[in-house]
């Protein structure tokens, strides 16, 4: 069998995040394809939602490059607008959201806007939030995906684009977010969980370990006591990301 890639364990972690019967905010990349394999496996009845204003209650039937490709207008449960799938949010029908980050800390704060201590003259201009903070701050949970490397993975953040869990107990709550945060942070090495506001490792990889994930990680690591290795994915798994991933233009791509 083709060995596996960092995203094709990556996306069968992330389809295990996706429960039967959610509404998910899905987006594009690794959860695009996360979503085809829970809907095919143990979750039949989620429902994913695009930002662009797509519905559907069935995966688009080919590999989508853009939220905007036909295969995903053609056949939605709904074609709306940006705006009608914000007012979901908003009316907090919705159960988990996937984001990624260019940065992200210890209690899931995420920047995707500039990279730098200027403000005014970052070292890196980013592209800004999109609907990331609005998914963060209303989506009853939250699921990150990331490249792993301390560059990446940081003691804080240069800028909060995306709120966390905030560094002190309750600060959610305090500032009036509604949904509930960062779950569970999946990255290229690893799965970590934040089971009180701030990453723990939960598992590794194949092929990585604790200690490669201490070395490649800008915070101190913490981990849960019965630290394992990830689940490999099944062959059926396999199957279902590589039949709809054919030439691996997502999954083969660690950022």
């Amino acid at each position: 069998m083709t060995p596996l890639t960092a995203g094709e364990i990556m996306v069968a972690e992330a389809a295990r995040q996706i429960r039967d019967g959610e509404k998910v905010f899905v987006g594009m990349r690794l959860p695009l394809i996360a979503f085809v394999v829970a809907k095919r496996t143990h979750a039949p009845n989620a429902i994913g939602l695009f930002e662009l204003g797509m519905v559907r209650d069935e995966p688009a039937p080919e590999l989508l490059y853009t939220m905007g490709d036909p295969p995903n207008v053609r056949g939605a449960t709904w074609s709306a607008r940006t705006v009608d799938i914000m007012g979901l949010l908003a009316r907090g029908e919705v159960d988990a959201g996937f984001i990624g980050g260019a940065e992200m800390d210890r209690h899931g704060d995420l920047n995707t806007t500039a990279i730098g201590p200027d403000r005014a003259h970052p070292a890196v201009q980013l592209p800004g939030s999109g609907g990331a903070a609005d998914i963060a701050s209303l989506a009853k949970r939250l699921i990150v995906i990331m490249p792993h490397d301390k560059r990446r993975l940081r003691e804080r953040v240069d800028f909060v684009t995306t709120p966390g869990h905030g560094s002190t107990p309750g600060w959610r709550a305090r500032v009036g977010l509604r949904g509930g945060g960062p779950d569970v942070l999946i990255t290229t090495l690893g799965v970590f969980r934040f089971p009180e506001g701030r990453a723990v490792l939960a598992s590794y990889h194949p092929g990585a370990s604790v200690e490669r994930v201490r070395a490649e990680t800008g915070w101190e690591l913490e981990v849960v006591p019965d630290v394992h290795e990830t689940e490999t994915p099944s062959e059926a798994v396999l199957t279902i990301v590589r039949g709809y991933d054919r030439d691996g233009f997502w999954t083969r791509r660690a950022e």
